[in-house]
């Protein structure tokens, strides 16, 4: 079976590098799937959940918090702004996180601070999100 070189890294670290089957990620626009000799792209990713599908069978999932996506026939470069591997992931740190965004979005005396914490607070819920998706696997 034909596989695509996956690498996922973030400022801090590279959190997976290998060849896979099939990646999946959220994408600006939607949901992408992607598979060995896509065509090339350059994408902005959101907030959630890359599944990565790895040759040997296994899975492997990790948060992103944004970043950028390319794809070239055959290679997957995910840059992300944030990214933790899913077995990392903390729901109760994420939870707390997400109630102190949610506060600081009422008590924002300024645009730029009600931007800054609606943004934490989407990707805290992406965060949950995801964490409950990798716990059902």
């Amino acid at each position: 079976m034909a596989t695509i070189h996956v690498d996922v890294v973030s400022a801090e670290e590279q959190i997976f590098s290998g060849e896979a089957k099939f990646v999946a990620l959220p994408g600006e626009g939607g949901e992408l799937g992607i598979l060995p000799q896509h065509t090339p792209l350059i994408t902005r990713i959101k907030p959630g959940a890359v599944r990565i599908e790895r040759a040997d069978g296994g899975e492997e999932f990790v948060f992103v918090a944004g970043g950028i996506l390319e794809v070239q026939p055959g290679t997957v470069t995910v840059l992300a702004d944030t990214a933790i591997r899913g077995k990392d992931l903390d729901e109760a740190k994420a939870s707390e996180a997400k109630k102190l965004a949610e506060e600081a979005m009422k008590n924002a005396k300024s645009d730029i601070d009600f931007a800054k914490a609606q943004s934490e607070f989407a990707a805290m819920a992406a965060q949950i999100a995801a964490l409950r998706k990798f716990r059902k696997k």
